[in-house]
């Protein structure tokens, strides 16, 4: 019989491991920075057709514009990334050869430099790939990867060991990534449409026991508090036996919804959020969840890629009060080049980010959802609700005119105080017939966002 999970002890069985709960701090994070980094990174090359969601079945992975994609996309004969391969590279260039320039090239990388870029962005953890689909391992594992020939298998440096330094070294949490359905050197047949993804799943014992081995060397060399697996795991695997000892050592620990493989029901598995990928939900949603999305249509670096495919200063502010306003954690991506440098139109949203949070931190860090998630102002300026321990935080999502900011809400309770964020001295505010007026000492300085704080009595 399992143990009471409670208790700490959590046995390896799913009933266990399903009693286990969100650790505070992840919901208090709200900002962690993805890494998709590896051979990709070389070719660096995808069409950036537009973001996932948006474009037809039919076109998308011939017309991928993932670049860590790259290798299935060159697959398919006749795509773009299959004529722009030949005519740069030749006909007869092996994907797996640029495994030499990656590694001459990231020889330059300096980890520390990177986290702290993470760190000035207001992030509180980082989750690194440390091997996508390609089977090309950011470490250099000591799991022999049967299919790859020697020189070709993982990074000379260890990257994933050096990052994690780097990201503990500054303060945050670290995370690892890890491709435990789909690995293109177990299955090379190239994906064409959404249906062949679960087929091309390794479901074998071969795979199930180098997965289950590369998660217990990940977890035993560099120690990760998130796992995230991505595209389901074989069923095969002992990855109840993973996660109970997981979670007994790490009980702040988590692990993402990708494990999973099967339908919700009696055989499930478990997950402690759920990962919705360059989308948010609509409304305010009990179980937590984290939007995982690149700052462009890639989330590995896309040499094709302009300020035109990026997110704007603003649309990324907006993005993150709004998942956050609905329970939600954003996952924001960075594709860095093969030397491991951030290109730089993402390092300025980073920062912009970040200097933004300096301002306004108080209305995201630490908080929970409130009543609603939405409204908006007496202009129709779109606003977001958080809680936090002691007061209320609107975040109106656009810039208000000079008379300051009128809220539409009713409010539970009588007004007791109300200021904006990083607006200097006291505001003046009251509150009548539905209606919140909040007016700074100050004309507001132009910004993407301005958070109100009240407090209701």
């Amino acid at each position: 019989m399992s143990r009471n999970p409670q208790a700490g002890q959590f046995e390896p069985d799913w009933e266990s491991i399903r009693g286990h709960q969100v650790p505070d701090w992840y919901d208090d994070a709200k900002l962690g920075i993805f890494i998709h980094w590896g051979l990709f990174s070389v070719p660096a090359w995808a069409t950036p057709v537009g973001e996932f969601g948006t474009v037809s079945e039919d076109r998308w992975f011939a017309n991928n514009p993932y670049s860590e994609w790259y290798l299935n996309t060159l697959r398919i004969e006749g795509s773009p990334t299959f004529e722009h391969h030949r005519e740069t590279y030749g006909s007869g260039f092996d994907y797996m050869d640029f495994a030499d320039e990656f590694n001459s090239r990231n020889r330059r990388w300096d980890p520390l430099a990177m986290a702290r870029q993470f760190k000035e962005s207001g992030a509180g953890y980082v989750v690194l790939t440390s091997k996508h689909h390609d089977g090309f391992t950011l470490w250099p594992s000591r799991v022999e990867n049967p299919h790859l020939a020697p020189g070709r298998r993982c990074s000379e440096r260890d990257l994933v060991g050096e990052l994690t330094d780097a990201v503990r070294g500054q303060g945050m949490r670290m995370g690892l990534y890890y491709s435990g359905g789909l690995d293109w050197s177990f299955n090379p047949t190239p994906i064409t449409t959404f249906d062949l993804v679960g087929e091309t799943i390794n479901h074998t014992p071969e795979f199930a026991a180098y997965a289950d081995a590369h998660w217990r060397e990940l977890r035993e060399r560099y120690d990760p508090i998130i796992l995230w697996n991505d595209i389901g795991y074989p069923e095969q695997a002992d990855l109840a036996a993973i996660v109970a000892d997981f979670y007994n050592d790490h009980p702040d620990g988590l692990i993402n919804d990708r494990f999973e493989t099967r339908k919700p029901g009696p055989g499930r598995r478990h997950h402690d959020f759920t990962t919705p990928e360059y989308s948010q939900f609509d409304e305010i949603t009990p179980c937590k969840w984290e939007s995982c999305r690149g700052l462009g249509y890639s989330f590995g670096y896309n040499r094709a890629e302009t300020d035109e495919h990026t997110l704007s200063e603003a649309a990324l502010i907006r993005l993150l009060c709004d998942v956050v306003s609905k329970n939600g954690n954003l996952l924001l991506n960075v594709g860095p080049r093969a030397d491991g440098a951030i290109p730089q139109i993402q390092a300025d949203r980073l920062r912009f980010l970040g200097a933004w949070l300096a301002r306004n931190g108080a209305a995201i860090f630490g908080t929970r959802p409130w009543m609603r998630a939405a409204g908006e102002t007496a202009e129709g300026i779109p606003v977001r609700f958080t809680a936090g321990r002691d007061a209320v935080y609107a975040i109106v999502l656009g810039q208000p005119g000079p008379d300051g900011i009128s809220l539409r809400l009713d409010l539970p309770g009588q007004l007791r105080e109300a200021a904006v964020l990083g607006a200097g001295g006291d505001a003046a505010a009251s509150y009548r017939n539905g209606r919140l007026l909040v007016r700074p000492p100050e004309p507001l300085p132009d910004s993407p966002a301005h958070a109100v704080r009240f407090r209701i009595i």
